[in-house]
């Protein structure tokens, strides 16, 4: 079988299946939320185009309460898993062209979702509709699992393992190719801190600040709102906040509003696999506001996130530092910060852990963060396939069969559905060599990359389930 020349055949349909599908605003409405709907109109409508696609295609196909679904092609006991999802982090600001306006220039399609994960789902559709289109038998079935709350608590394939059978063996188009073998534990945190009510009486007033949208991103914005005492103290501060920009050669704004001085501070959003390839807003407002002469509690709230977290990724100041030659260092991202004076301060935190690291190590360093207390905290234990086991065999010699290149093994601090399976793996979109771009404003996925990925996928799953 020359499984690029069947995706070729395909090529015009696929491309404007994934323009489609990219169209549709699928991010996380929980207050939108309702049965069957859980995480909101516009994630539904993803989930059912995709669900409606497989029907159309003569597949079977399965709704699951609206958490997740699956579109299944094949006969036998044994279940193949390829495990996908369709919904995606907010856009965010700064694209050249509208976020879920799926534009192609430059042989690239642009969107949120292109390449985490909506496009790599229609590549994995297009696999399958490959397979039964020339008429393959398989001695396995190959099921889709599509879910809708990957990108926040997983709810989705929770919710869908309690109703239906955990495949034996699979792969998330999710991630990277060649093979990701190995996944770094995922922790979640939302820490509180209480302090005693102050009064306006400093020269100047934290009333607000905001950071971050995600756990899981860097934040590119960040907004505070100061009172101060005096007019000319207002000029001084925006003067300050000025040169704070210039020092750091950084983007934003200070205005004066009915509310006080309004600031707004620009960063760089990227996953928070890799913080400290992006440039967090909430950090850097955090260290301007806790150098002036801020009331005692909101100073109290900006120097600790200054003392705690400025330029450490790590977690080196936490104590909870590590590493393994398996997958790397600890990650460490201050994703939201949620202030208001004299009724909320908090952070949330993502850290991601080396596959022989301990969760319960990570969380005895949060909790020892003074005055705090931990509000919310998850921990996704670390996952690794060893790499000898079939499944990584398999697509090692699928991979190297396509592209002529190794297929060597990669930990990542991501996590991808490949993890809800005792033996999966994330197995592509992106392609060594081209620049990630998941999360971050432009978003997009290579049209010939797409192209090769379906071919991949439609030979692995033949490989996996003949």
């Amino acid at each position: 079988m020359n499984w690029e020349a069947e995706v070729i055949r395909k090529k015009e349909d696929l491309i404007k299946d994934t323009q489609s599908f990219l169209q549709i605003e699928s991010v996380l409405d929980e207050e939108g939320g309702k049965e069957g709907k859980p995480f909101g109109e516009k994630v539904d409508e993803a989930l059912q185009y995709m669900l409606k696609k497989g029907e159309d295609e003569g597949f079977t196909v399965k709704n699951v309460d609206g958490y997740a679904g699956h579109i299944e092609y094949g006969q036998g006991e044994d279940i193949i898993g390829v495990l996908c999802h369709v919904d995606v982090v907010p856009a965010g600001d700064g694209w050249t062209t509208p976020p879920f306006s799926a534009d192609i220039r430059e042989n690239r399609i642009f969107a949120r979702g292109a390449i985490d994960d909506k496009g790599p789902t229609m590549a994995a559709f297009y696999a399958l509709k490959i397979l039964k289109d020339t008429g393959i038998q398989l001695s396995k079935k190959i099921r889709m699992i599509i879910g809708t709350d990957e990108e926040s608590d997983w709810r989705c394939v929770e919710h869908y393992f309690k109703h239906e059978a955990m495949p034996q063996i699979g792969f998330a188009p999710d991630a990277d190719f060649p093979i990701i073998h190995a996944e770094k534990g995922i922790i979640d945190a939302i820490v509180s801190f209480t302090y005693q009510q102050t009064e306006d009486n400093k020269r100047y007033t934290l009333k607000q600040f905001t950071s971050g949208m995600r756990l899981n991103m860097v934040p590119d914005e960040a907004i505070a709102t100061v009172t101060a005492a005096q007019e000319h103290d207002a000029e001084a501060l925006k003067a300050a906040f000025e040169a704070y920009l210039a020092e750091n050669q950084l983007s934003g704004e200070a205005k004066n509003t009915a509310d006080g001085l309004h600031f707004t501070l620009k960063g760089v959003s990227v996953h928070a696999m890799e913080p400290a390839h992006g440039i967090n807003a909430g950090i850097h407002m955090a260290n301007f506001l806790c150098e002036h002469e801020l009331d005692e509690q909101g100073l109290a709230f900006t120097s600790q996130i200054k003392s705690l977290f400025d330029q450490d990724t790590r977690g080196q100041k936490l104590g909870i530092a590590c590493n393994d030659d398996i997958s790397g260092d600890l990650t460490l991202n201050v994703g939201t910060i949620r202030y208001t004076q004299n009724e909320e301060a908090k952070l949330g935190l993502n850290v991601r852990y080396p596959v022989t690291a301990d969760g319960k190590d990570v969380k005895k360093g949060i909790e020892s963060i003074k005055g705090a207390s931990i509000e919310k905290f998850d921990d996704s234990p670390p996952h690794h396939v060893a790499k000898d086991h079939p499944l990584v065999k398999t697509l090692q010699r699928v991979y190297e069969e396509q592209t002529g290149d190794p297929a060597t093994l990669i930990a990542i601090g991501g996590g991808t559905y490949a993890r809800s399976l005792e033996a999966g793996v994330a197995f592509g979109p992106l392609f060594p060599g081209r620049p990630d771009c998941a999360h971050q404003k432009d978003e997009y996925i290579e049209i010939d990359d797409l192209l090769r990925a379906t071919a991949l996928y439609a030979q692995a799953m033949y490989e996996l389930a003949k």
